[in-house]
């Protein structure tokens, strides 16, 4: 039986980015081959749409580039994710780096000029709370070598 792994649906090809886009990793087929894999989309399961508006942390909340707050859909995402990572028995997630979701070392700082601070996501914050290993999109090697 493989190992279950939680990852960005994004990372998979799914396309949910805010855009209507996929950030599809080109270790998929090794991943996908390696786990069990078991898709999420924070920012789909708190009820936003594909596409949405860009959003960025600022301080504890989250708006999108039109102002408004969107910490309610980001935090609930974040729960249902958790409740999914928990049925599943996971102790490892991959996450979409620089993501107001899923960030691991770095988001973007809240100002939509482009500018990344170090900092994580919501959902990766709970992840991590709840003793759930999150490694980041850009360092799928690590997740290999654990």
């Amino acid at each position: 039986m493989k190992e279950k792994l939680l990852i960005s649906s994004c990372l998979c090809g799914s396309c949910c980015k805010y855009n209507g886009g996929s950030n599809l990793l080109k270790e998929f087929p090794i991943l996908k081959e390696k786990y069990e894999l078991i898709l999420v989309c924070p920012e789909v399961l708190g009820g936003l749409s594909i596409p949405r508006n860009p959003s960025e942390i600022k301080g504890n909340r989250v708006y999108n580039n039109l102002g408004e707050d969107v910490s309610d859909a980001f935090n609930l995402g974040a729960k249902k994710t958790l409740a999914i990572a928990l049925e599943n028995g996971v102790t490892k997630a991959i996450l979409k780096e620089s993501s107001p979701s899923c960030g691991v070392n770095n988001i973007y700082d809240g100002s939509f000029s482009g500018k990344k601070i170090s900092g994580s996501g919501i959902t990766t914050r709970l992840l991590v709370d709840n003793n759930i290993k999150v490694y980041s999109s850009l360092d799928v090697k690590k997740i290999m070598e654990d």
